[in-house]
């Protein structure tokens, strides 16, 4: 008697699942993740305490509340929104290059800070997600048997 096989959909669910995540996508997860909260603690420093706008503090600070909105669904592993930040974080990179050029020390310097928090973010969100598609599309590929992938 023959035993009942799973759908081809299934399977292919259930060997992605148990297959192991390359330790390169919790690197790159991690490092989104910090970058990100680095972009915030230097938003809302450098609008309170270091080189505001206006002495005592600036409303510009609020630039950081954006940030904290993909910070649940990076921490949740969300590929949606691993892709979205790869696009808004280009507004926070322009904002920086905008304020290096024009701004003086030490605001110039925090400026080249977040250039560089920000194309780090972008390069770890690059990363996990075509690390991710690649692991995915591997592990769902079926594979005949006595096949090496």
């Amino acid at each position: 008697m023959q035993t009942p096989s799973a759908p081809p959909a299934l399977a292919a669910t259930a060997a992605s699942a148990s297959t192991p995540v390359p330790s390169t996508v919790q690197t790159a997860r991690w490092l989104a993740v910090g970058s990100l909260l680095g972009l915030i603690v230097l938003a809302l420093g450098w609008e309170l305490l270091w080189a505001p706008l206006r002495p005592g503090g600036s409303w510009l600070a609020l630039k950081a509340l954006p940030l904290c909105i993909p910070l649940a669904g990076l921490l949740r592993n969300r590929m949606y929104t691993y892709r979205w930040v790869s696009l808004v974080v280009w507004l926070y990179f322009i904002e920086g290059v905008v304020r290096a050029w024009g701004d003086k020390a030490p605001g110039n310097y925090l400026a080249m800070v977040e250039i560089a928090l920000c194309l780090l973010l972008f390069g770890a969100v690059v990363l996990h997600i075509r690390v991710r598609q690649r692991h995915g599309r591997a592990a769902s590929a079926p594979t005949a048997p006595g096949v090496m992938p």
